[in-house]
């Protein structure tokens, strides 16, 4: 009964006859809003402005999938901490309602066989429609193995420490974030599409940068204002939530915006830069080429005003990947970006800072060694499975290193961190082969943007741990939609190439035809 009551449901609302689902999700509305009349009444108008946002923003994601990227690209980049305002036995976050409806109305149209792209002409996307079959693509095993193994090292670290509601809820996000690889490349499968998604995330890691800067340039009284009217969200009031180098408040203070932790900001940014780089030079951008280097400029500033080294390094290598295999212009940006930071007077202390970390000498640099010296006991000690999620199982180790493939070995021990090794080899194996064969002209910023940006956060991993840290689930996210993107972009050259292999056969089919029937004619 309960599996008919789905198959209606689904068949209702992905129903291919427009007048049909049109109807069912005005009743949807016009129930969600007689709901929200009541609860204006009973639980206040903040919960039901939250709830009407979610409920138009659940329309619009039924309507068509790729609106569930606009809301969770919305949240990653701009609100990613923010809580929503009552409890299900534990407290829901933005994030996880995004990134939960995304993955529940994908999985929903793959199981019914709704309807095809609203951005694909009625032709294609019926053909689309016919071909819904689940995509895992070259990487896609490996991937799926590195989630298997995540959960059972997360069982298995059960067995010396009992996780709170708050890690079983986080280790679900980072394993739906990893998941989502498989949403992306399953529901980007054009260029439109994938142009279409790609624009959003400049969007939103504008408004992100944007917002990190003017929280930098204006008194702290009012970022600390802005911050604490998002306290009801969870998010840390006071000015205790600012950060300055080495926590000192007579230093220097690090831009933070609304990703609380500057480090975090750093690494949204290599991914910004890395996407919006390519654009600068491209013949074919997705935006007017004054607004992308607008948005470029905006990011390279709040990226230097984190102060995060490792932050710089990985921007440094993202852009080295468009710059070396396509783009040559973006080296001589790079050398004068560099002689600027290493000559201006304004920027000697953050040029001295950078030395320092170098050459081992400040007190965080310092720190990150002891962490290592730390964690490598600790996987010593539990070198194949890792110690799990939820604690560790001696009191004289702790779980919690900077650095992205420590903290993969602590968790899930050496085999994991082996798997992730193999995805990472992999793709950039698919990313070798295409490049080689060629890609299409509006593709190559894409690509190498997004190339780029996986380049970027891994070497920056070698410095931090936000790329696969259960306190910051939607850098998983990211780092996992960002694989996905590029992986897509590769399935669809590939595509591409295919057709246009297979056009230039056929013409040489006619062209032969037609020589041949020439050569009767002239014998008869």
């Amino acid at each position: 009964m309960i599996q008919t009551a789905y198959s209606q449901f689904a068949e209702t609302i992905l129903s291919t006859r427009p007048l049909v689902r049109k109807g069912a999700i005005g009743l949807i509305l016009a129930a969600g809003a007689l709901f929200i009349a009541l609860l204006i009444g009973i639980a206040g108008p903040l919960i039901a402005l939250v709830l009407a946002a979610a409920i138009v923003g659940g329309t619009l994601i039924l309507m068509d999938t790729h609106w569930g990227y606009v809301a969770l690209i919305g949240v990653v980049f701009v609100l990613p901490f923010a809580s929503l305002p009552f409890r299900l036995g534990f407290k829901p976050t933005f994030l996880d309602a995004a990134l939960g409806a995304l993955v529940f109305v994908w999985a929903l149209k793959l199981v019914a066989g709704g309807p095809g792209f609203s951005f694909a002409h009625s032709a294609r996307r019926a053909k689309l429609s016919q071909a819904r079959e689940f995509l895992i693509s070259p990487i896609g095993l490996l991937i799926g193995l590195f989630m298997l193994m995540a959960v059972f090292s997360f069982i298995y670290g059960m067995s010396h420490s009992r996780p709170t509601t708050t890690i079983i809820r986080r280790f679900g996000e980072i394993l739906l974030g990893i998941g989502l690889f498989f949403v992306v490349i399953n529901t980007v499968r054009t260029q439109r599409e994938l142009a279409w998604v790609t624009r959003w995330l400049f969007l939103a890691a504008w408004a992100c940068a944007s917002i990190a800067v003017v929280f930098y340039v204006v008194p702290e009284a009012w970022t600390v204002r802005v911050l604490n009217a998002l306290a009801r969200f969870d998010y840390p009031g006071g000015f205790g939530a600012l950060r300055w180098i080495e926590d000192d408040p007579d230093g220097t203070m690090r831009a933070i915006g609304t990703a609380v932790d500057p480090n975090v900001l750093g690494g949204m940014m290599i991914l910004a830069a890395a996407m919006v780089g390519p654009q600068l030079i491209s013949p074919q951008p997705l935006f007017p080429r004054w607004l992308s280097t607008l948005i470029f400029g905006t990011i390279v500033l709040a990226l230097y005003w984190t102060f995060s080294r490792s932050a710089l390094f990985g921007m440094v290598a993202a852009l080295a990947v468009p710059a070396v295999l396509k783009y040559r212009r973006l080296l001589p940006i790079g050398i004068v970006m560099g002689l600027l930071l290493f000559l201006l007077p304004a920027t000697q202390d953050y040029v001295a800072r950078l030395l320092e970390g170098l050459a081992g000498e400040d007190v965080a640099t310092q720190m990150r060694f002891g962490e290592y010296k730390d964690a490598l006991i600790l996987i010593g000690r539990y070198p194949l499975f890792g110690v799990g999620f939820s604690g560790v199982p001696d009191i004289d180790i702790y779980l919690g290193v900077s650095m992205f493939y420590l903290t993969v070995a602590e968790n899930m021990g050496i085999i994991g961190l082996l798997i992730f090794l193999a995805v990472m080899t992999g793709f950039f194996g698919m990313f070798a082969a295409v490049w080689r064969a060629g890609v299409a002209l509006e593709r190559e910023p894409l690509l190498l943007g997004f190339g780029g940006a996986i380049l970027g956060a891994l070497v920056s991993g070698f410095a931090d741990h936000y790329w696969f840290n259960l306190t910051y689930p939607h850098m998983t996210v990211l780092f996992w939609m960002f694989i996905g993107l590029a992986v897509a972009t590769i399935l669809i050259e590939r595509e591409g190439a295919q057709m246009r292999g297979e056009r230039v056969e056929k013409r040489g089919e006619r062209k032969t035809f037609s020589l041949r029937h020439e050569r009767h004619l002239a014998r008869t």
